[in-house]
C-alpha cells in the first residue's frame, strides 16, 4: 500500500524520468488557462464518472489555479479523442482520462497514426474491473445456467458492450471461444447506455464495470454472475470469479490521465502531481472503494513499461480474435 511518502516520490520519479534536473520542480509549470481534460468514452460510463470525479475533487479541495473541464470524445471507439489529443495546439493545457481503447483502437485502425508512448504518462488512477450481468427475469444466477441458456439462444443471445473491438467485445469474444457460444455483440457509446439497456432488457447480457451497474444492482434489476478477476470483490464477496467457474481468464481495464504528446516536461511533472494529490483524497479512496477499483498510483516510466506490456496483450488478443492481422 503507497503511503503519502512513496506516492509523492512516484511524482518525483516521473519528473526525472522526463529529463528534468534537481532544479526544476512541478510548480514550474502553472496552467494559465482552462484545462481541456478529453474523455474518451461517452456520457454516464465509468470514465465519464471517474473524470468528473476528480474534476470535481481537484475544484472542491483548490487544487489548480484554472478550472478542469471535462469533454466527452466518443466516436470511433475512443479514436475522435485520440485525433483530438494528437492534434493538440496547446499539449500543455490538454489532458485525457483513458480506457483499454488507449490500447486497442491504435491497433485496430493504424491509419490513424497514433503512437501511445508518445503520451505524457501523468498518473493511473486505477485498474477497473469487469462483471458478467443478466437481467434478474431470466431466472439465471449461475455461471453454468449462462452458459446453457447462451448456447440454446445462439445468436438471440445479445451482449452489450461500449465500443467495436473494445474491452467489453473482448470479454464477449473470449466466451464465444472458449464456451462454444455464438452471442451477438451491440456497440454503445458508453457504458452507462448499456447498463440502461439491460435494465429495460434490450439486451441480454452485458459486462459493466462495477460502477455502470451498480444502481441497477442494488434496485435489483441486475445480477453479477462472475467476476473476471483473479480473487473476488469485496463489493461482491458472494459473487465467484470465472477461474472459480473453471476458466482461465481475467481482465482489468486501465484507469489513468495522459497528457498529450508534446507536452513539456514541467507540465507532465506538474500534472502527476496534481493527481498524486486527488489520488491520495479522501473522496478518491472512498470511490475507488465503494466501485471495486483495483491498483496503485503508477507515474513515469512505470506508467509507460505497464503501456507497453498492455499494449503488446492487446495485440495478441485481437489477432487471436481476428480483429487484426
Amino acid at each position: 500500500m503507497f503511503t503519502k511518502r512513496s506516492i509523492l516520490g512516484v511524482a518525483t520519479a516521473a519528473a526525472v524520468s522526463f529529463g528534468l534536473t534537481g532544479a526544476v520542480h512541478a510548480d514550474s509549470f502553472e496552467p494559465t488557462k482552462p484545462i481541456d481534460f478529453v474523455i474518451m468514452a461517452g456520457k454516464g460510463g465509468g470514465a465519464d464518472k471517474m473524470a468528473r470525479l476528480m474534476q470535481s475533487i481537484i475544484e472542491q479541495e483548490k487544487l489548480a489555479a484554472r478550472p478542469v473541464v471535462p469533454t466527452n470524445k466518443s466516436g470511433g471507439s475512443g479514436a475522435e479523442a485520440l485525433v483530438h489529443m494528437k492534434g493538440a495546439t496547446d499539449p500543455d493545457h490538454t489532458i485525457m482520462v483513458t480506457l483499454n481503447s488507449f490500447f486497442t483502437t491504435p491497433l485496430r485502425q493504424p491509419g490513424l497514426a497514433v503512437d501511445i508512448m508518445e503520451f505524457a504518462p501523468v498518473g493511473r488512477m486505477a485498474e477497473d474491473t469487469f462483471l458478467l450481468w443478466v437481467h434478474k427475469d431470466e431466472g439465471i444466477t449461475t455461471f453454468d445456467e449462462f452458459v446453457a441458456a447462451a448456447q440454446e439462444r445462439g445468436d438471440g443471445w445479445v451482449m452489450g458492450g461500449t465500443g467495436k473491438n473494445s474491452e467489453d467485445n473482448i470479454i464477449t469474444d473470449f466466451l464465444n471461444e472458449n464456451y462454444d457460444l455464438s452471442i451477438k455483440y451491440i456497440p454503445y457509446k458508453g457504458g452507462g447506455e448499456v447498463a440502461k439497456q439491460l435494465a429495460g432488457q434490450q439486451i441480454t447480457s452485458s459486462v459493466n464495470n462495477p460502477s455502470e451497474a451498480l444502481g441497477f444492482y442494488e434496485s435489483g434489476d441486475v445480477i453479477p454472475l462472475v467476476a473476471f478477476t483473479d480473487e473476488r470483490l469485496p463489493l461482491f464477496p458472494d459473487v465467484p470469479t470465472l477461474k472459480e467457474a473453471g476458466g482461465d481468464f481475467s481482465y482489468f481495464m486501465q484507469r489513468a490521465v495522459v497528457g498529450a504528446p508534446g507536452m513539456s516536461p514541467e507540465a507532465a511533472a506538474y500534472y502527476t502531481d496534481l493527481f498524486t494529490k486527488v489520488y491520495e483524497s479522501e473522496a478518491w479512496q472512498k470511490y475507488k472503494s465503494d466501485k471495486s477499483l483495483m491498483g496503485e498510483f503508477m507515474a513515469g516510466e512505470d506508467l509507460k513499461s505497464y503501456w507497453g506490456t498492455q499494449r503488446d496483450r492487446h495485440q495478441n488478443i485481437l489477432k487471436a480474435s481476428g480483429a487484426i492481422n
